[in-house]
Protein backbone atom coordinates (compact mmCIF):
# COMPACT_ATOMS: atom_id res chain seq x y z
CA UNK A 1 0.00 0.00 0.00
CA UNK A 2 1.68 2.79 -1.03
CA UNK A 3 1.79 6.64 1.33
CA UNK A 4 -1.14 8.11 -0.79
CA UNK A 5 -3.78 5.15 -0.53
CA UNK A 6 -2.48 5.11 3.44
CA UNK A 7 -3.81 8.78 3.27
CA UNK A 8 -7.07 8.64 1.20
CA UNK A 9 -7.90 5.43 3.53
CA UNK A 10 -7.33 7.37 6.48
CA UNK A 11 -9.17 10.02 5.40
CA UNK A 12 -12.11 7.64 4.60
CA UNK A 13 -12.21 6.76 8.43
CA UNK A 14 -12.09 10.23 9.49
CA UNK A 15 -14.79 11.35 6.68
CA UNK A 16 -16.90 7.31 8.02
CA UNK A 17 -17.14 8.29 11.80
CA UNK A 18 -17.37 11.96 11.84
CA UNK A 19 -16.26 14.07 14.88
CA UNK A 20 -15.17 11.33 17.39
CA UNK A 21 -12.60 10.11 15.16
CA UNK A 22 -9.93 12.55 16.20
CA UNK A 23 -10.28 11.00 19.55
CA UNK A 24 -10.48 7.77 18.85
CA UNK A 25 -7.18 7.93 16.89
CA UNK A 26 -5.53 9.80 19.88
CA UNK A 27 -6.46 7.38 22.14
CA UNK A 28 -5.35 4.89 19.63
CA UNK A 29 -2.46 5.99 19.59
CA UNK A 30 -1.68 6.86 23.41
CA UNK A 31 -3.24 2.86 24.01
CA UNK A 32 -0.80 1.14 22.10
CA UNK A 33 2.08 3.52 23.26
CA UNK A 34 1.30 2.58 26.73
CA UNK A 35 0.80 -1.09 26.15
CA UNK A 36 4.37 -1.35 23.95
CA UNK A 37 6.53 0.18 26.60
CA UNK A 38 5.48 -1.85 29.59
CA UNK A 39 5.56 -4.73 27.41
CA UNK A 40 9.03 -3.78 26.32
CA UNK A 41 10.07 -3.16 30.77
CA UNK A 42 8.78 -6.69 31.50
CA UNK A 43 9.70 -8.51 28.44
CA UNK A 44 12.33 -10.26 29.92
CA UNK A 45 11.53 -14.05 30.93
CA UNK A 46 12.76 -15.33 34.51
CA UNK A 47 14.41 -17.89 33.76
CA UNK A 48 14.45 -19.36 37.62
CA UNK A 49 12.47 -18.99 40.52
CA UNK A 50 13.59 -16.18 43.23
CA UNK A 51 15.75 -18.47 45.30
CA UNK A 52 17.47 -19.95 42.70
CA UNK A 53 18.17 -16.11 41.46
CA UNK A 54 19.32 -15.10 44.54
CA UNK A 55 22.02 -17.92 45.46
CA UNK A 56 22.99 -17.31 41.76
CA UNK A 57 23.63 -13.94 41.75
CA UNK A 58 25.33 -14.45 45.57
CA UNK A 59 27.91 -17.26 43.99
CA UNK A 60 28.64 -14.43 41.35
CA UNK A 61 27.38 -11.09 41.19
CA UNK A 62 28.99 -10.06 37.46
CA UNK A 63 26.71 -11.90 35.86
CA UNK A 64 24.74 -9.84 33.70
CA UNK A 65 21.11 -9.30 35.12
CA UNK A 66 18.33 -10.09 32.20
CA UNK A 67 15.13 -8.67 33.65
CA UNK A 68 14.07 -6.26 36.39
CA UNK A 69 14.03 -9.09 39.17
CA UNK A 70 17.69 -10.17 38.63
CA UNK A 71 18.62 -6.25 38.60
CA UNK A 72 16.89 -5.94 41.83
CA UNK A 73 18.87 -8.50 42.90
CA UNK A 74 22.03 -7.54 42.25
CA UNK A 75 21.04 -3.83 44.04
CA UNK A 76 19.69 -6.22 47.25
CA UNK A 77 23.25 -7.96 47.53
CA UNK A 78 25.08 -5.03 47.27
CA UNK A 79 22.97 -3.24 50.30
CA UNK A 80 23.02 -6.27 51.91
CA UNK A 81 26.54 -6.36 51.79
CA UNK A 82 27.43 -2.29 52.93
CA UNK A 83 25.49 -4.24 56.56
CA UNK A 84 22.96 -1.06 56.68
CA UNK A 85 20.84 -0.94 60.38
CA UNK A 86 16.84 -1.06 58.97
CA UNK A 87 17.96 -3.42 55.65
CA UNK A 88 14.12 -3.95 54.43
CA UNK A 89 13.87 0.42 54.48
CA UNK A 90 16.88 0.43 52.48
CA UNK A 91 15.52 -2.25 50.18
CA UNK A 92 11.94 -0.45 49.51
CA UNK A 93 13.82 2.53 48.77
CA UNK A 94 15.87 0.99 46.54
CA UNK A 95 13.21 -1.53 44.61
CA UNK A 96 10.93 1.58 44.47
CA UNK A 97 12.10 2.81 41.00
CA UNK A 98 11.29 -0.91 39.92
CA UNK A 99 8.00 -0.92 41.40
CA UNK A 100 7.14 2.93 39.63
CA UNK A 101 8.78 1.50 36.61
CA UNK A 102 6.30 -1.66 36.13
CA UNK A 103 2.90 0.43 36.22
CA UNK A 104 4.12 3.20 34.39
CA UNK A 105 1.38 3.76 31.92
CA UNK A 106 -0.59 1.30 33.60
CA UNK A 107 -3.12 3.97 34.61
CA UNK A 108 -3.47 5.09 31.08
CA UNK A 109 -4.08 2.50 29.28
CA UNK A 110 -7.24 1.17 31.75
CA UNK A 111 -8.36 5.21 31.08
CA UNK A 112 -8.50 4.97 27.37
CA UNK A 113 -9.76 1.32 28.18
CA UNK A 114 -12.44 2.64 29.24
CA UNK A 115 -13.22 5.70 27.56
CA UNK A 116 -12.66 4.21 23.88
CA UNK A 117 -16.39 2.55 24.12
CA UNK A 118 -17.90 5.54 25.27
CA UNK A 119 -16.73 7.83 22.47
CA UNK A 120 -18.23 5.61 20.04
CA UNK A 121 -20.94 5.65 21.92
CA UNK A 122 -20.78 9.33 21.78
CA UNK A 123 -20.70 8.62 17.32
CA UNK A 124 -23.38 6.27 17.77
CA UNK A 125 -25.98 9.35 19.16
CA UNK A 126 -24.70 11.65 16.93
CA UNK A 127 -25.07 9.61 13.73
CA UNK A 128 -28.69 8.73 15.07
CA UNK A 129 -28.84 12.18 15.70
CA UNK A 130 -28.27 13.02 11.87
CA UNK A 131 -30.49 9.77 10.82
CA UNK A 132 -33.38 11.47 12.70
CA UNK A 133 -32.71 14.99 11.50
CA UNK A 134 -33.02 13.77 8.07
CA UNK A 135 -36.18 11.64 8.59
CA UNK A 136 -37.74 14.72 10.04
CA UNK A 137 -36.63 16.77 7.24
CA UNK A 138 -37.43 13.91 4.61
CA UNK A 139 -33.70 15.36 3.05
CA UNK A 140 -32.13 12.06 2.27
CA UNK A 141 -29.39 13.63 0.81
CA UNK A 142 -27.85 15.71 2.54
CA UNK A 143 -24.50 17.12 2.98
CA UNK A 144 -23.34 14.57 5.71
CA UNK A 145 -24.92 11.58 4.19
CA UNK A 146 -28.74 11.72 4.95
CA UNK A 147 -30.27 8.55 6.73
CA UNK A 148 -27.35 6.36 5.35
CA UNK A 149 -24.55 8.41 6.25
CA UNK A 150 -26.09 8.83 9.62
CA UNK A 151 -26.91 4.77 10.44
CA UNK A 152 -23.51 3.90 8.77
CA UNK A 153 -21.65 6.74 11.11
CA UNK A 154 -23.71 5.50 14.38
CA UNK A 155 -22.33 1.74 13.34
CA UNK A 156 -18.71 2.75 12.22
CA UNK A 157 -17.88 4.96 15.74
CA UNK A 158 -19.18 2.46 17.96
CA UNK A 159 -17.28 -0.92 15.77
CA UNK A 160 -14.25 1.71 16.13
CA UNK A 161 -14.52 2.23 19.73
CA UNK A 162 -14.24 -1.48 20.44
CA UNK A 163 -11.88 -2.43 17.87
CA UNK A 164 -9.75 0.31 20.49
CA UNK A 165 -11.13 -0.92 23.51
CA UNK A 166 -11.05 -4.90 23.47
CA UNK A 167 -7.59 -5.50 22.16
CA UNK A 168 -6.17 -2.97 24.72
CA UNK A 169 -8.48 -4.59 27.62
CA UNK A 170 -6.53 -8.07 26.74
CA UNK A 171 -3.47 -6.53 26.39
CA UNK A 172 -3.48 -4.86 30.36
CA UNK A 173 -5.19 -8.29 31.78
CA UNK A 174 -1.95 -9.74 30.22
CA UNK A 175 0.82 -6.91 31.41
CA UNK A 176 -1.29 -6.65 34.96
CA UNK A 177 -0.97 -10.34 35.78
CA UNK A 178 3.00 -10.08 34.64
CA UNK A 179 2.88 -7.11 36.80
CA UNK A 180 2.31 -8.51 39.88
CA UNK A 181 4.40 -11.37 39.44
CA UNK A 182 7.31 -9.03 39.67
CA UNK A 183 6.21 -7.43 42.57
CA UNK A 184 5.34 -10.63 44.73
CA UNK A 185 8.96 -11.76 43.05
CA UNK A 186 10.06 -8.26 44.46
CA UNK A 187 9.04 -8.92 47.54
CA UNK A 188 9.62 -12.27 48.40
CA UNK A 189 13.34 -10.69 47.34
CA UNK A 190 13.05 -8.53 50.00
CA UNK A 191 12.08 -11.17 52.41
CA UNK A 192 15.04 -13.54 51.92
CA UNK A 193 17.68 -10.94 52.14
CA UNK A 194 16.09 -9.47 55.30
CA UNK A 195 15.69 -12.81 56.72
CA UNK A 196 19.66 -13.63 55.75
CA UNK A 197 20.83 -10.60 57.67
CA UNK A 198 18.67 -11.87 60.50
CA UNK A 199 20.04 -15.44 60.66
CA UNK A 200 23.86 -13.83 60.19
CA UNK A 201 23.04 -11.74 63.10
CA UNK A 202 21.66 -14.44 65.28
CA UNK A 203 24.99 -16.50 64.57
CA UNK A 204 22.85 -18.97 62.49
Amino acid sequence: MSTSQIVIWINELFVAGGAVMTPLMLCTVLLWYGVGYRFWIMKEPKLMGVRDMLKYYQHDADKPARNIVARAIKQGIEIKKKRVRNLRRHLDEAFYDYEREIIKFSSLVRVIVLIAPLLGLLGTVSGMIETFRSLSTMTLHSQTGGIAGGIAEALFTTQMGLTVAVPGLLAHSMLNRKQQQIEQDLTQVKDLLCHQTELTINGK
